[in-house]
């Protein structure tokens, strides 16, 4: 981030190229492929380069399942962005592949980061180097269908014990006891695998990980949070693993009466035919409520030097400013990494953006090591109570230890 003065010049429309260069440069910024990013994304670029009409922004996307390999083989190539989107769990990843660089403090001073954003920022920090800023934040709430609710008679649930009692009346099923309108979503490749880690094992009395990062799940309250959630399918029948392909699916149709997903999906829901709320996740039978909160972050590619390295800074500066943030949540949704744009009195008393900042006060934000193969092991864990009937115990023992062999294997 430059200082205030030169951030309010482009806020302005004051080109910021003066403070270096005139010559006219081109830089790529890669993402990846969801729709209501992509459409922020490009507004911010055209604002950006009116603002700076020596510096052309070429905009590149990859599907979500791609994006990964293409950055590294970019750079492999000797190629690659100049900016380029990460979520903040492939740090490590990206640092120790080398396809991103520090940020220069002499740009983006660390007292102003630590003073501005909210406090998860740091875990773009690799010892005194930060390597990316988000635009904005996300955390978890439970979407609910209001039409369904009101048909059962039942009120947005504030206790697990009221979720559970809100599934199985908002459920439908057929004459063979086949769920036809679920209760729930279950969706441990969606939100879910961060429901049960920070959430559901802490509200169980427990912790994900102890005060070194290792797993710490592999004890009773994980498995009571285990079989909270399997349970959900095999006790009570209110959710099935595979309704409809996806939790969001399903919740998207009206097939599904709950679902719990960040505040990226409000740009997707916006479109829903039916009418439907937000509340907070539900608190245990003490009060406890627990949360995840994620971001994607943007950084500089390792590639970029020279003429393209000073607009590359200049074009991040700009998508993590105040403006870009305010585009950003009336775009995506997503809520501003900036503490005075997102905790505005006007965010907080909204009635869907009010949930998730509320849960930003308590959430967690899980030190991953390798996001997508962490992930897999929550959900090879659900998956082989659910359909190969293995014990509660013996499915998380397996999943502990193979998720530690992969935090150890990425401490190397």
């Amino acid at each position: 981030m430059f200082t205030k003065a030169k951030m309010a010049g482009l806020a302005a429309g004051v080109s910021l190229l003066a403070l270096g260069s005139a010559q006219a440069v081109e830089i790529e910024y890669w993402q990846y492929v969801f729709d209501s990013r992509v459409q922020a994304m490009d507004k911010l670029i055209e604002n950006f380069e009116a603002a700076n009409p020596d510096i052309t922004v070429k905009h590149t996307t990859f599907p979500y399942a791609d994006y990964q390999t293409r950055v590294v083989a970019a750079k492999v190539a000797g190629q690659g962005p100049d900016v380029v989107q990460l979520f903040y769990g492939w740090t490590d990843q990206f640092v120790n592949g080398g396809l991103i660089k520090p940020l220069d403090p002499a740009v983006f001073p660390h007292e102003e980061i630590e003073a501005d954003f909210f406090p998860i920022v740091s875990a773009m920090k690799r010892g005194d180097d930060y390597y990316g800023l988000p635009t904005a934040v996300r955390s978890l709430a439970l979407f609910y269908n209001k039409a369904l609710f009101e048909e059962a008679g039942v009120e947005p649930p504030d206790t697990l014990d009221e979720l559970l009692a809100a599934a199985e009346a908002t459920t439908k099923r057929d004459g063979g006891g086949n769920i036809t309108t679920a209760g729930i979503t279950l969706d441990m490749a969606g939100q879910d695998h961060h429901w049960w880690r920070e959430d559901l094992v802490r509200q169980f009395g427990g912790a994900p990980y102890d005060a070194d990062g290792n797993v710490a799940y592999d004890d009773e309250a994980g498995a009571a949070a285990l079989k909270f959630y399997t349970d959900l399918q095999t006790e009570h029948n209110v959710g099935l693993v595979g309704f409809m392909d996806e939790g969001q699916a399903a919740f998207r149709a009206g097939m599904a009466a709950m679902t719990i997903d960040g505040t990226f999906r409000l740009g997707a829901f916006a479109n829903n035919p039916f009418e439907w709320g937000v509340v907070e996740l539900p608190a245990n039978a003490d009060g406890l409520r627990s949360n995840y909160s994620s971001y994607f972050a943007n950084a500089i590619g390792a590639t970029a030097e020279g003429e393209e390295l000073e607009a590359a800074q200049k074009f991040l500066a700009y998508i993590s400013s105040p403006e870009a943030m305010e585009i950003w949540l009336e775009t995506v949704g997503e809520l501003p990494a900036r503490r005075d744009v997102a905790l505005t009195e006007t965010n907080l008393a909204d009635p869907i953006l009010g949930p998730f900042l509320k849960g930003l006060e308590y959430a967690h934000t899980t030190q991953f090591y390798d996001e997508a193969a962490q992930r897999q092991t929550a959900i090879d864990m659900v998956n082989r109570v659910l359909l190969e009937g293995q014990s509660i115990e013996d499915s998380l023992a397996q999943a502990a230890q193979a998720e530690q062999a992969i935090i150890d294997a990425g401490r190397q």
